[in-house]
């Protein structure tokens, strides 16, 4: 299904359970291809339980399997996944110190950014 990602990289880490969409999985590899170095997936789909037990809102776009949480340190590698998810059509984009969220999901406010 992805070019770049195993399958147990963008499964709930708490059932094992496959649910990204194809358009996610999509995107995340060309972001990968674009940025050049492994991108590593903190959180990609999450079944309902593991998404309440992690502190999740209940209408997260990880249930649906429409996010994934990109590991992602360095300011000037986060400077460059932003600028990559936003080329890429991107417009729900959060950001934590450790990682960065990107979200396809049509459903929930679109044109938006936040901090965690």
């Amino acid at each position: 299904m992805s070019k770049w990602f195993k399958p147990e990289e963008l499964a709930c880490k708490h059932c094992w359970a496959s649910g990204v969409t194809l358009d996610l999985v999509e995107l995340l590899d060309w972001m990968r291809e674009k940025y050049g170095k492994p991108i590593i997936i903190k959180s990609a789909y999450r079944c309902k339980i593991h998404n309440e037990a992690v502190g999740g809102v209940p209408e997260s776009a990880h249930v649906t399997g429409e996010a994934a949480d990109i590991g992602c340190s360095f300011s000037a590698d986060r400077m460059k996944l932003i600028k990559l998810a936003l080329e890429a059509g991107i417009n729900r984009i959060g950001v934590a110190k450790t990682f960065i969220h990107v979200d396809i999901s049509s459903t929930l406010p679109q044109e938006v950014f936040w901090l965690y």
